[in-house]
């Protein structure tokens, strides 16, 4: 059965759930984040899910608010009441949600988490759990209440963290995998057939919203470590080093199981390169580099970097 659907998110991961329920249900109108100016010129840019929106002729609607007495927010709640939702999905919308808004629908309001909930509330989900080397994560679909992530659930799927795995590529995943899960939490629970349960008292985690300067590797660091920093921070804030008095984003590696570096050689030496990867001495093992990119240059494989970078004789080291 189709349900009347209001949609409010603002990144990527959203748009992909948004592309996902659009065959499916009715979608009524959609909430997304104000253009933002972006980029070097600083022009403003539409949110994907705007973009998304737009291109299926959806109605869209970008209150800077859903509280208060501005007349923006009154359209907007007005506007949000004249769609008469069953339900209202919401996926990193970046706006919380009033008491007045999350009673509306009849079916209430659902979120798409890229967590297996409770671990890994917060802003940063997906980068937390491979920085902290989980070896799984997932989407958790839940009932939203007045809490940070709280409520109650009613899906969730898991996801292998591979010791290659980055950030971005397990976005993408996860973004597909909520899409999939969403769809099919409407059909369960307009069936009658899904019920939420309260989320576990134990193992509740906080992922913190990613700063920049946690992207400065510090080769005193083990190369677990930095290698999660690595792949976890990939493509943003990104891991940098300093090499030859500039920035250098490391973009993807992985650790060399039972090497350890010359007794004389400080961390962050280069070793060379082997097998396509740049060895980089670290303090209790060595790093494979995969790939790298240069301050204002493309990101390029190690070999690329190597053939363009080393000196034959001469000793490298990143800072």
């Amino acid at each position: 059965m189709s349900l009347r659907v209001v949609f409010a998110g603002t990144p990527a991961f959203a748009a992909v759930a948004l592309e996902a329920l659009a065959p499916h249900h009715e979608i009524r109108g959609v909430l997304t984040q104000p253009d933002r100016p972006a980029g070097r010129g600083r022009a403003l840019q539409a949110s994907p899910v705007k973009v998304a929106a737009l291109a299926r002729g959806l109605p869209v609607l970008q209150p800077l608010s859903l509280r208060g007495e501005a007349a923006d927010t009154q359209a907007a709640l007005a506007q949000l009441a004249a769609w008469a939702p069953d339900v209202m999905v919401v996926v990193a919308y970046g706006l919380i949600l009033p008491p007045n808004v999350l009673a509306l629908p009849r079916l209430g309001c659902l979120n798409i988490h890229a967590s297996l909930l409770p671990r890994w509330r917060g802003a940063a989900p997906i980068q937390r759990a491979i920085h902290a080397g989980d070896d799984q994560t997932g989407v958790t679909i839940m009932q939203m209440d007045a809490g940070l992530d709280t409520g109650p659930m009613l899906l969730h799927r898991a996801l292998p963290i591979g010791p290659s795995t980055v950030a971005g590529d397990l976005h993408d995943a996860l973004a597909r995998l909520g899409g999939a899960l969403i769809v099919e939490a409407l059909a369960g629970l307009e069936a009658g057939t899904l019920q939420a349960t309260p989320q576990p008292a134990e193992g509740v985690i906080y992922a913190a919203k990613l700063a920049k300067a946690e992207g400065v590797v510090d080769w005193q660091a083990p190369v677990a470590d930095i290698d999660r920093q690595i792949r976890g921070f990939n493509p943003w804030p990104a891991a940098q080093a300093i090499w030859r008095g500039e920035p250098v984003k490391l973009l993807r590696s992985r650790v060399l199981p039972g090497r350890l570096p010359p007794a004389d050689v400080l961390p962050g030496s280069v070793l060379g390169l082997h097998d396509g990867l740049l060895e980089v001495a670290g303090r209790d093992g060595v790093l494979g580099l995969a790939e790298l990119q240069r301050a204002g240059r493309r990101a390029v494989p190690a070999a690329d970097f190597a053939n363009a970078e080393l000196r034959a004789g001469d000793s490298e080291r990143f800072s």
